[in-house]
């Protein structure tokens, strides 16, 4: 008998669109307007001397998890808001998933010697440098959680969407009864993935140098930064085992808490086997303090549906049209729009002064970095798929191997990159294997936490029904695993190459030991001309690699997007 497989139409829709071109030409002008202020920064800036003593660690371990702290809460508001804006509002949607996949797509390491330039020509050198640091990190975290929120609430059943209409839930009412527990599980693994992220560029955000400019804050990415330039394997050990020790300590009093206090917000008509547990939330459970703590966040709570109760109804005021628009909006308008045409203008005359060389080079150098994304890639989802599937279905093994997946993904492979690097400059092709396995280390967490997150939350009565049916593993995997993970592994899919493209900047050229190694690629490319100033060919490549990936997402991950919300949907 022929089987028939449904697949859902999709509705022709350009893969670029006006509205796109209108964002990259804001970017290029707000690109254009950074390099104009970087003019401005003082010619020679000097940091603080980083010290390697021991005893300084516990000290940098602090400012460090501080400036994370800080960047993550940042990013956890702006996720939130920005994935309920797109998922709730069609019309916002058509103009915030662009935005995001521009803003995904933007190398920071590429973008960041504009913004300490520009920041330290207006603001105090260190002041500039902290806020740069925290933006940086802010982007290596955002990203993905904003994606898994966005995804979560696109996926919801129907019969729960409905339910909630039925009893006329509120918008705050629905957001705190559905949309955020319904998510709950992918954001605290994404938050974990994020805080990977984040220690990943910590050396980048920590220390960095532009020409004559030396920008560096203590903390443990410049203590391990500086350890390995200067060669002292003491010194990187005994910083990798702070930073360890650090993130078992998040894992015991934030992470696994976390995962234990979230698992009741699964949807599955049967109780698992194996609940995760946690003894820091069975005594913080038994505490007067939290009692206490959770009363006040009642009233809270009470207060906030009280005031967002009766805020459903768009209010008019008399007399006033409401399909006109104020003069002052007009007026903001027209000036934003003047700005963006004359950053446009000014961004293309300075990208005129290149050579035909330099297009040339980028063009062969995105080629080349496209080829060792997709081998990363692949890579990655060969190992990550198996593994996380199986951490994330069997409780008894996660509880052994997620303390042991976050301490790994949390060290900075760029602080071991430069051993590893003379080790592989023995093989032929060295550089471009090394250049693959750092992408491929800086992205394949997003992918396994993803995965982990998908399979976690597949309901259990469905795992029982499988082993009811004698399902044989290929059949379980082709019905159940497959369709239940699929979302996850599209938002693991983007989060990890716009992490790739990111990590080709400092995996294609490479600065050890008074050496400069570099390959082929347009990382390189950004990397030289952050290194010799050369912002006309800093701005080029990372317009360049910003439409890439934008042309990537359009043409192929957005089909599987929609294909996860239509097909794939939990119900």
């Amino acid at each position: 008998m022929k089987r028939f497989y449904y697949k859902p139409a999709f509705p022709p829709k350009p893969a670029f669109t006006i509205g796109d071109g209108m964002i990259l030409l804001g970017l290029a002008a707000i690109l254009y307007g950074g390099v104009r202020l970087a003019f401005d920064a003082p010619s020679v800036v000097s940091g603080p001397e980083i010290s390697l003593s021991p005893g300084a660690l516990p000290w940098y371990a602090l400012l460090s998890v501080g400036r994370m702290a800080i960047a993550y809460f940042l990013s956890l508001l702006f996720s939130l808001f920005y994935g309920y804006a797109a998922a709730r509002n069609p019309a916002a949607r058509k103009i915030l998933m662009p935005v995001l996949d521009v803003l995904q797509s933007v190398p920071i390491l590429s973008f960041l010697p504009v913004v300490l330039l520009s920041l330290s020509a207006i603001f105090p050198e260190h002041f500039a440098t902290e806020l740069s640091a925290i933006v940086l990190i802010f982007t290596s975290q955002a990203w993905n959680i904003t994606f898994s929120f966005y995804q979560s609430i696109t996926t919801i059943p129907t019969e729960l969407r409905e339910a909630s209409a039925i009893f006329r839930f509120s918008a705050w009412l629905r957001f705190k009864e559905l949309e955020l527990p319904f998510s709950a599980i992918g954001l605290i693994w994404n938050s974990m993935m994020s805080w990977s992220g984040g220690w990943f560029f910590l050396m980048a955000a920590e220390i960095f140098h532009v020409g004559s400019h030396d920008f560096r804050l203590p903390g443990l990415g410049s203590y391990l930064k500086t350890a390995a330039d200067q060669g002292n394997l003491i010194a990187v050990l005994a910083g990798t085992g702070v930073l360890i020790l650090v993130v078992v300590l998040l894992d015991q009093f934030i992470w696994r808490p976390l995962l234990a206090w979230a698992d009741k917000f699964k949807i599955e008509m049967v109780e698992g086997d194996d609940a995760p547990s946690s003894w820091f939330l069975d005594i913080l459970s038994r505490s007067w303090l939290m009692d206490f703590f959770q009363r006040r966040m009642d009233l809270l709570n009470e207060w906030l549906e009280l005031s967002f109760q009766g805020n459903n109804a768009v209010r008019i005021t008399p007399g006033e049209s409401p399909g006109k628009r104020p003069a002052w909006h007009i007026a903001l308008t027209t000036i934003a729009l003047i700005t963006v045409i004359y950053g446009c203008f000014m961004a293309i005359s300075l990208m005129a002064t290149l050579a035909l060389k330099d297009w040339v080079e980028l063009g062969v150098g995105l080629l080349a970095t496209l080829a060792r994304v997709f081998a990363s890639l692949v890579i990655a989802m060969l190992w990550t798929i198996p593994v996380g599937v199986a951490i994330g279905t069997n409780r008894r093994l996660a509880s052994l191997l997620q303390p042991l997946v976050q301490v790994v993904a949390a060290i900075p492979a760029t602080a071991l990159f430069p051993m590893l690097l003379l080790v592989l400059l023995r093989v032929y092709g060295g550089l471009n294997i090394a250049a693959v396995a750092l992408m491929l280390m800086g992205t394949q967490w997003y992918l396994l936490f993803n995965v982990i997150a998908g399979a976690a939350a597949i309901p259990q009565d469905l795992r029982f029904t499988t082993d009811l049916l004698g399902l044989s593993a290929l059949d379980r995997w082709r019905t159940l695993i497959i369709p239940g993970i699929f979302p996850y592994i599209i938002t693991g899919s983007i989060t990890a190459s716009g992490g790739a493209w990111n990590a080709s900047i400092v995996a294609e050229y490479v600065e050890f030991g008074g050496k400069t190694y570099a390959t082929t690629g347009i990382g390189a490319t950004i990397a030289r001309a952050t290194d010799t100033g050369n912002y006309a060919l800093l701005l080029a490549g990372t317009l360049i690699l910003v439409i890439s990936v934008i042309l990537i997402n359009r043409l192929f991950w957005q089909r599987l997007y929609r294909l996860a919300e239509e097909r794939y949907r939990m119900e």
